[in-house]
């Protein structure tokens, strides 16, 4: 089934390949070509067609959870991680908030206990890419980036969110060394000491006033001479003595080595650059939703997140679920997605039992 594979890098060790391998649904003869990102092969496989009771598109505590959830209840998933695997967590140092690590536990130690979890239970984990879907029919139908299709009875989305980034130097550079964009996960880290968040809207507001409860100071950069919060999210802000904001201010340059030491900032009005020495640096400009491949199908917001009945998973696609970031843009927690990822798979089980599959 498996012809010649092609080098297209270096080979890795045994060790290095971890996809666990798995029962798949019904294959239907031809040919596609499958990329592992993990071990810099391209392999060929005869088959173009599979039919599965259950396909999981992304990762990280929804997927992995709906996996989870999904294979015990038999209804043999397939998980397509993406070019992430783990998504978000994948990038960030310690988590101390998730209940039963009482020690703490890094990111991506904790999504390879989830993959391990999941893996335990028979989930089909793919490393690869979706890159289109039709739920026209009531069959839905996707397709990975190299082209096979598959056929799936139930969808349960989990490709999360990203967050927006300024884009300036030392941004990327220090990020998990003092650079976030996300106060409530890490501000704790930064407790009794000075810091910095930039933004104008809502979410700036929020993670502005919850670090100055746990911070000494702490300073807010809206470029603009008002800010786009809604007012009472503005009166909160102006209540908090320790929260100084700063009218017309753009953040040009994050410093530091291996910790940030500074923020370099810009009046906008005067064209006065002048450097803020802070402990930690939080981007509070927005998410994006990794939801466009949806949108000729699904009802999505203003800002591209997935709209869902209150109370559920379900979209406006029957057999069609979202869980995570995907469709969460109020808490955007590892919990809160891992929750959803629960009832992602619940929904999806009862659908079938209702449809007689």
């Amino acid at each position: 089934m498996v012809k010649t594979p092609e080098k297209t890098g270096p080979t890795p060790a045994p060790s290095e390949i971890s996809p666990p391998e798995n029962k798949i649904g019904k294959k239907y003869h031809s040919i596609f070509t499958s990329r592992l990102f993990s071990t810099g092969l391209r392999f060929t496989f005869a088959c173009i067609m599979e039919k599965v009771k259950c396909l999981i598109i992304g990762s990280g505590p929804a997927g992995y959870t709906a996996a989870i959830y999904a294979a015990r209840a038999g209804l043999n998933p397939v998980m397509y991680t993406g070019p992430q695997p783990g998504g978000q967590l994948m990038i960030t140092t310690e988590v101390e908030n998730y209940p039963g690590y009482p020690e703490g536990r890094t990111g991506p130690d904790m999504m390879e206990d989830f993959r391990q979890q999941a893996a335990r239970f028979e989930t089909d984990m793919r490393y690869e890419l979706i890159s289109k879907v039709d739920f026209s029919g009531p069959v839905h139908k996707a397709w990975t980036e190299t082209g096979h299709e598959i056929h799936a009875n139930t969808i349960i989305i989990a490709t999360g969110a990203s967050a927006k980034w300024l884009g300036i130097p030392g941004e990327q550079e220090l990020q998990n060394m003092g650079v976030s964009a996300c106060a409530v996960c890490d501000g704790f880290f930064f407790r009794n000491q000075e810091v910095a968040i930039v933004g104008g809207g809502d979410t700036a507001a929020e993670e502005s006033t919850y670090l100055a409860k746990i911070c000494s100071k702490v300073h807010l950069f809206v470029r603009r001479d008002e800010m786009r919060a809604s007012k009472i999210m503005q009166e909160r802000v102006a209540a908090k003595e320790n929260l100084i904001v700063h009218w017309n201010t753009e953040a040009v340059a994050v410093e530091g080595s291996d910790a940030v030491t500074g923020v370099k900032i810009l009046n906008n009005k005067t064209g006065e650059t002048s450097t803020l020495p802070v402990s930690a640096f939080f981007v509070a400009i927005g998410h994006e939703p990794t939801t466009s491949i949806f949108k000729d199908w699904l009802n999505l917001d203003e800002s591209g997140y997935i709209l869902t009945t209150p109370g559920t998973s379900k979209t406006n696609i029957p057999g069609v679920f979202a869980s995570g970031d995907a469709q969460d843009k109020v808490y955007r927690q590892a919990i809160t997605a891992a929750g959803t990822g629960c009832m992602a798979a619940l929904d999806a089980e009862r659908y079938l039992v209702e449809q007689g599959l």
